[in-house]
């Protein structure tokens, strides 16, 4: 046996030769002794054979040096590192939204004499006698991340209409340029960012909230008189505390419509003329915003999984409305205001309100001037959160709103006075399409300062939207 294990693995024969020899001298104690230490070194090589054998065939003999290694202890095993954080899949995406729109004046002043209102809305160009089908929004976004730390939104609407023009008929579904800008965040959890392009300016709740995420189909006229179009260019800081957060995931998860991750906190700067339009002067708009969502679980009962939401924000501007005769304002006038807002997401009943104080560019028509004027006004809204396995989702709502004011987008930052109910649903059978239908009694100002009074009707509007 031992002739055949020298064989196989040379290194045996060298550690048998290093064996003590016996001398004729000796006693048979001193060679019983010497017996049994070749008889353990024969057992322990004839393990250590067994297991070079067993080895895959690939694996090189192992070396006399590791069979004293081998006898050693072990060191335990180290406490595993923690995780590193994965970086975000990196790439962009296409989305978007179309909205068509049918409205039918029922009854009221769908015409008027020269100089008198008729029944309009700022929100809608489509709502007026002749007005049948119209695309409100064809909207097309690619947004994505770079990095870890840059993501980037591009927004188009091909539904936009071309005015001024040589002739006189006006020109709908151009494309024209919605937003456009760059998030740099400051730390892997996203709490922070600056925002830097063209973008929504942090002022009211309903302003900021997505169209295609909205339940009534426009607007109030008092909060987005602030920023009509909601955009402008500049730059925005936002910051979102991860608690805040955790309460608008668990919000979106169940199907509640959000304003969009605008940050609990938001300070901006902003050239303060308008979406799309040349900057006039030198001076910037500041705006300051905060909301805060509070769960009101810990009151237990019926108060279990509701959210209420409060918050406010303040814009200060100087801005120069474009005029009668077809060149911009020379003089830049006061634009400012203070806003507060409060939401209880329905669960299934809820309640949205909003309001707003300040002063801002209004025709005068004694003086036939602009000037700086007070203005006010918000909305009250409520509404219902229904769903089912067949149906979908079904919200109706209710409305109220009124302003007294200037409309600085308009030439001449004609005065509007606004007082309107409203009351609709809006049904989501599916994911990617909703239906609203809506009825509104009107009493308005139309937008045009050569036309006094305010014109009244009832109005019934429907709207298909289908989301990409």
């Amino acid at each position: 046996m031992i002739g055949s294990s020298t064989r196989s693995a040379p290194w045996l024969a060298g550690m048998l030769a290093m064996s003590p020899v016996p001398a004729e001298a000796q006693t048979n104690a001193d060679l019983q002794r010497q017996i049994d230490d070749l008889k353990a070194q024969v057992q322990a090589l004839t393990a250590a054979l067994v297991a070079t054998k067993s080895a895959p065939p690939s694996a090189p003999p192992v070396p006399p040096a590791a069979l004293a290694s081998a006898a050693q202890p072990v060191p335990a095993p180290t406490a595993a590192e923690p995780d590193k954080p994965r970086s975000r899949p990196h790439g962009l995406t296409l989305r978007g939204y179309t909205q068509m729109r049918y409205n039918a004046i029922l009854s009221g002043d769908r015409t008027a004499p020269a100089g008198e209102a008729r029944l309009r809305s700022v929100h809608d160009a489509s709502l007026n006698e002749k007005g049948n089908f119209s695309l409100r929004r064809v909207r097309l976004a690619v947004q994505g991340d770079l990095s870890d730390r840059i993501s980037l939104y591009l927004q188009s609407d091909f539904a936009s209409a071309v005015n001024n023009q040589a002739g006189t008929e006006r020109r709908e579904n151009f494309l024209q340029l919605r937003d456009v800008y760059a998030d740099i965040f400051a730390d892997k959890g996203r709490t922070l960012r600056l925002r830097v392009g063209q973008s929504k300016v942090p002022y009211g709740w309903e302003n900021m909230q997505s169209s295609s995420n909205r339940i009534p189909l426009d607007r109030s006229d008092a909060i987005n008189s602030a920023v009509p179009s909601e955009r402008d260019l500049g730059v925005v800081a936002y910051y979102t505390p991860p608690s805040v957060q955790r309460i608008w995931d668990r919000l979106a998860k169940g199907g509640q419509k959000l304003f969009g991750n605008y940050g609990a906190f938001g300070l901006g700067a902003f050239n303060g003329q308008g979406t799309n339009r040349t900057e006039q002067n030198d001076g910037l708009m500041k705006v300051a915003f905060a909301t805060w969502p509070f769960a009101l679980d810990g009151l237990g009962g019926s108060f279990a999984g509701q959210v209420i939401e409060i918050g406010g924000s303040a814009m200060h501007n100087r801005v120069q409305p474009e005029l009668r005769s077809g060149v911009i304002s020379p003089a830049a006038y006061k634009d400012e205001r203070v806003g507060i807002h409060a939401i209880l997401y329905p669960q299934p009943f809820g309640i949205q309100a909003e309001w707003n104080w300040g002063k801002g560019p209004e025709y005068d028509p004694l003086s036939r001037s602009i000037a700086a004027k007070k203005l006010k006004g918000g909305y009250v809204q409520t509404s219902l959160r229904l769903t089912d396995e067949t149906l979908g989702a079904i919200n109706p709502y209710a409305r109220w709103q009124t302003y007294r004011g200037g409309w600085k987008a308009a030439t001449n930052a004609p005065r509007l006075e606004t007082d309107e109910v409203e009351l609709g649903v809006e049904w989501q059978p599916i994911r990617a399409l909703e239906l609203t239908i809506a009825y509104a009694r009107m009493k308005r100002a139309e937008a045009d300062e050569r036309r006094a009074g305010r014109a009244k009707g009832d109005v019934l509007r429907t709207q298909l939207q289908w989301n990409y």
